[in-house]
């Protein structure tokens, strides 16, 4: 019977392609399962000012501006949604950052006002200052493309990292801690988390 390779062609590279994407796959769970971000994308904000902020307040919260992310040795600002599920996983942790000392600074991005506050009510507010870009114009000047996304800026109102994705537990002590150490800056230990599920 003679083969006609016409037909052929498409199932070689149907299956040449899962191949591929099946091995990329692989490669990439093995590195998420370390706290190796493979998606993330180069900033240009990192290595230069913070830009500006121009936000409306979010209800009676204290309104987050420009100035105040200056003077600090090292301030966080989060980008976050309500309706954004890795916003809701990150919670935690910043919030035992916030606790542990550092200023934590919050800018709702393209939400709803009732809805952030209700994030906020349910999971609490660990945000000192906090202001809504209800428009996405900060987000757009900020480079923001996906939530949520963390900028970490020194005393001088420099953006010394930029960590898209959720920081939790493990995307700090295998990402953001190293990252933060080699460029001379430190964050405070956080508690235990097996400590505090005995408790």
């Amino acid at each position: 019977m003679k083969i006609n390779w016409l037909m052929v062609l498409p199932l070689a590279l149907t299956t040449a392609f899962f191949g591929v994407a099946g091995w990329q796959l692989a490669n990439n769970s093995d590195d998420l399962s370390a706290g190796v971000d493979t998606t993330a994308l180069p900033s240009a904000q990192q290595g230069n000012a913070a830009p500006p902020l121009d936000l409306v307040a979010l209800g009676d919260t204290p309104l987050l501006t420009r100035e105040a992310l200056e003077g600090e040795e090292l301030v966080i600002l989060n980008f976050f949604a309500s309706w954004c599920p890795p916003c809701r996983a990150e919670h935690p942790t910043l919030t035992d950052l916030a606790e542990a000392g550092v200023p934590l600074y919050g800018v709702n991005y393209r939400d709803r006002e009732v809805q952030a506050l209700s994030f906020l009510d349910e999971l609490g507010n660990p945000y000192a200052l906090i202001g809504a870009d209800p428009t996405a114009v900060n987000g757009r000047d900020w480079g923001v493309i996906a939530m949520p996304e963390t900028f970490f800026i020194n005393a001088d109102g420099i953006v010394v990292l930029h960590f898209r994705g959720p920081i939790v537990r493990r995307s700090l002590e295998n990402q953001v801690r190293p990252a933060l150490a080699e460029l001379g800056y430190t964050l405070p230990e956080l508690p235990d988390l097996s400590e505090i599920e005995t408790n």
